[in-house]
């Protein structure tokens, strides 16, 4: 086992949650503190609050990971004597590093929505509504063919040739390489002034658009011209689609009513805004973490009969009514189920990394809201 530092454990959290599914401005990333630090203990967080810093510090915590971002628009300026100046203060004498996952950890597979439609139990889940989607590179490579084994061994390695669940996928194709070396240079074949005619292999593999540095890197680091010709071709095609929100449907249909009183048990809230009529049979769900105010219109289209979703407002909710989309509201908290969720994920992916950093879930509810 081996402690890692903060770019390191954030570079694990990224690998499954990356700032590139976050949606258009939205604050995530790191917003206190620095990274260059070993960290040995996460705190996971729905919230920042001055008691979930105090748990921190408790814990003996390096880091904090917050799904809502403490700092969501620009600071005007940096008192100590505000509520989010002093948890700012506190977190910089405790040497504490906060980093935001917001959006990207609600578009995640296995993230916030997927949490939420896996504690309803929903079957054959799908994206409500996709957010994300990243091209694909398709590079072709020539390679004297005694190298070629090599070359799309180590291409695979870097990341190229993944395709669905199948990887190593490439395609090749054999012909006969020209080249005269002139001077100053310093062929691995041939000589210089001397047309030279070697049997090459054409490589041909796809990759996703981010993963390009890493691609040609390995290429040319395991090729054996001084000088590679390849082609770098964008595709029409996507992969990594991702979005935000999910739909599924139930084991078996539910009266809303019923529907409505298994969310308000699986996600633990001590009770639900319900709009419909309370026999309306419940088959199809959408349900999205957080506000969904927005995506009432999306889950009708997506033939929901439901939408869990949190702080409906009131015209939105008699807009939903008026389409025939009934409404579930547990609250904005429930998006808390990802404390025990992302703990778990990165743990796992701590210990296959051999990293003894620890990610613990807070024991501290944000929920500002009671019930009289």
């Amino acid at each position: 086992m081996k402690t890692a530092n903060g770019y390191e454990i954030i570079q694990l959290f990224e690998s499954w949650s990356p700032k590139s599914f976050a949606l258009k401005d939205d604050s995530v990333g790191l917003q206190i503190g620095q990274l260059n630090r070993p960290i040995t203990n996460v705190l996971v967080t729905l919230d920042v609050t001055m008691d979930v810093i105090q748990e921190a510090i408790d814990q003996n915590c390096q880091l904090i990971l917050a799904h809502h971002p403490p700092i969501y628009r620009p600071l005007q300026n940096l008192r100590t004597d505000t509520p989010a100046g002093k948890m700012i203060e506190l977190c910089i004498k405790h040497d504490i590093a906060v980093y935001a996952a917001h959006t990207n950890l609600d578009v995640a597979p296995g993230g916030v929505n997927d949490l939420l439609a896996d504690a309803l139990q929903l079957q054959q889940i799908k994206v409500l509504e996709e957010t994300f989607a990243e091209t694909l590179m398709k590079l072709v490579v020539f390679v004297p063919s005694t190298h070629g084994t090599r070359l799309r061994e180590q291409l695979a390695l870097a990341g190229a040739g993944k395709i669905g669940a199948y990887d190593s996928c490439s395609f090749s194709s054999k012909g006969v390489g020209r080249f005269k070396p002139l001077d100053g240079a310093k062929p691995a074949i041939g000589n210089i002034h001397q047309l030279a005619e070697v049997e090459e292999e054409k490589i041909e593999v796809v990759f996703p658009s981010s993963e390009q540095s890493r691609i040609l890197k390995a290429m040319y680091a395991h090729h054996p011209y001084e000088e590679v010709a390849f082609d770098l071709l964008a595709l029409e095609s996507k992969t990594k689609q991702q979005g935000i929100g999910r739909i599924g449907v139930l084991r078996h249909p539910l009266p809303l009513d019923s529907f409505a009183e298994n969310v308000k048990n699986q996600l633990s809230v001590p009770f639900v805004r319900v709009v419909g009529d309370g026999g309306t049979e419940i088959r199809k769900v959408a349900v999205l973490g957080g506000d969904g105010n927005k995506y009432i219109q999306k889950a009708k289209r997506a033939g929901a009969d439901v939408l869990v979703t949190g702080d409906m407002y009131f015209h939105t909710a008699q807009d939903a009514q008026a389409i025939g989309l009934s409404i579930v509201d547990p609250g904005h908290h429930v998006e808390s189920i990802m404390k025990k969720g992302v703990s778990i994920k990165m743990n796992q992916l701590c210990e296959n990394q051999k990293y003894t950093c620890k990610f613990i879930p807070s024991s501290i509810s944000t929920e500002p809201f009671r019930l009289l």
